[in-house]
C-alpha cells in the first residue's frame, strides 16, 4: 500500500470524525457564504450549471474548499461542514449554497438518465414504482457512485436514525490482503455488472459492464462496490455468478459492517458531507420517518469530478463521461430546486391518495 494512503486505512473503532474530519464554519466563513449568496442572486436568477467559482466567489472559504480536493485524497477522505445557520435560508438558498461551495472543489456530474446536476435523497417510494435506494427509506448497505467525490447536505432530517456510515475500503483491502487473498483477488478480477436499462438507453447505450471491486493505479488502490448491478446481471442471464464471487462481496459487506471497521456519522440539518467516492465506501442506518412529505428526511447531493485527480482506472464506473452529456438532454432549466421538487412529489402524492 502506497504511503499517501496510509491515513485513509482507518478504521471506525480508531477514530472520532467530530476531531478528525469535521470543520465547523467561523463567522468570517459564514459572513462570506452571505456575501456569496448576494452576489450571486444580484446576476439574477442563475440555473445550477451558472453557479461558479466566479458567480458564488469566496476568496478565503474558496481557497479551504480547493485544499480540500488534496485532504480528500491523501488524507481520511471525509469532512464534514458545519455551521452553516439553516434558518436563515429557504431550501432553494440552501441549494444554491450548496452547489456553489461544491463548485469550489470539482465539477459537479448528472446522477442519472435525468440529467439532474444535484439529487434529492427523499423517500419516494410511496409515489415513485422501483424507487432507486436514495428515493426509498430504510437502511442501506455499503457501495460507491460514479464520481469522484459525493456529497450530502441535511435540509430536513429524519423523526430518529438515518446516520451515514462510512467506511475505509483501503482497511478492508489490507484485511483482505491478510486474511483472505483468495477472495481479494476475485475482487480485482471483476464481476459483470448490468445497469439500469433506462440509464443505458438515454446514454451511451452500454448496459453490460465488466467491472472489477478492487483496481490499482501506479500506487493508488481505488474500488467501486454495487450489490445490485452484478445481481442484476445475473439475473438477466448476462454472467453467472460463482461461488468464490459471491463469498467475495459478501466478505467485503461483513467486513464492513463490522463495528470495529466502520463510522456512523450524523449529518445534522446544514450540514454538509464530502467524501473521497474512490476509496470510502457509504451506506446509511434505518431510520423512522414522517408521512408529510415536507417533513420527510431530506438531503441534497452532488456528483464531483475533481480537476486534478486522475482518471478512473477502466472497469471502476458503471456510468462514464460518454454518457453525460447524453443525460444532460433530458434536463430542463431549474428543475432540481427544493420548491420545485417538493411540489411535484407532493401533488403526486396527493393525487395517488385521493
Amino acid at each position: 500500500m502506497s504511503a499517501t494512503q496510509e491515513r485513509a486505512a482507518w478504521t471506525g473503532a480508531s477514530i472520532d470524525y467530530q476531531t478528525d474530519g469535521l470543520h465547523t464554519l467561523n463567522p468570517d466563513e459564514v459572513a462570506e457564504i452571505d456575501a456569496a449568496l448576494a452576489y450571486l442572486r444580484n446576476l439574477g436568477e442563475l440555473d445550477f450549471p451558472a453557479i461558479t467559482p466566479e458567480t458564488f466567489p469566496l476568496p478565503v472559504l474558496g481557497r479551504f474548499l480547493r485544499d480540500l480536493r488534496d485532504g480528500l485524497r491523501f488524507g481520511r477522505g471525509f469532512v464534514l461542514l458545519r455551521g452553516i445557520p439553516r434558518e436563515r435560508y429557504s431550501s432553494d438558498d440552501m441549494a444554491r449554497i450548496y452547489f456553489g461551495l461544491g463548485a469550489h472543489i470539482g465539477q459537479a456530474l448528472p446522477q442519472s438518465w435525468q440529467g439532474e446536476l444535484l439529487g434529492h435523497v427523499i423517500d419516494v417510494s410511496d409515489i415513485e414504482p422501483g424507487a432507486r435506494g436514495y428515493h426509498a427509506g430504510g437502511a442501506q448497505r455499503f457501495h460507491t457512485d460514479s464520481c469522484d467525490v459525493v456529497s450530502l447536505m441535511c435540509l430536513q432530517s429524519a423523526k430518529s436514525g438515518g446516520a451515514s456510515r462510512i467506511c475505509s475500503a483501503i482497511a478492508v483491502h489490507r484485511r483482505l490482503e491478510r486474511e483472505r487473498p483468495d477472495l481479494l483477488q476475485v475482487l480485482y478480477d471483476g464481476f459483470v455488472f448490468r445497469r439500469r436499462e433506462v440509464d443505458a438507453d438515454h446514454g451511451s447505450g452500454v448496459l453490460v459492464r465488466r467491472i472489477s471491486v478492487f483496481a490499482r493505479t501506479a500506487d493508488e488502490i481505488s474500488v467501486f462496490l454495487s450489490g445490485d448491478y452484478p445481481n442484476r446481471a445475473v439475473a438477466a442471464g448476462d454472467a453467472v455468478m460463482t461461488p468464490a464471487q459471491r463469498e467475495a462481496l459478501d466478505e467485503v459487506q461483513r467486513i464492513a459492517a463490522s463495528p470495529e471497521t466502520y463510522l456512523d456519522m450524523n449529518i445534522g440539518v446544514g450540514d454538509i458531507q464530502f467524501l473521497n467516492n474512490r476509496m470510502l465506501l457509504h451506506g446509511r442506518t434505518g431510520y423512522e420517518d414522517h408521512r408529510e412529505m415536507a417533513r420527510r428526511r431530506h438531503l441534497l447531493r452532488l456528483w464531483l469530478k475533481v480537476p486534478g485527480w486522475p482518471a478512473q482506472p477502466e472497469g471502476q464506473a458503471m456510468h462514464t463521461h460518454e454518457d453525460h452529456p447524453l443525460w444532460l438532454r433530458q434536463r430542463t432549466p431549474f428543475m432540481e430546486m427544493p420548491s420545485r421538487y417538493l411540489a411535484e412529489i407532493t401533488a403526486r402524492q396527493s393525487e395517488l391518495t385521493t
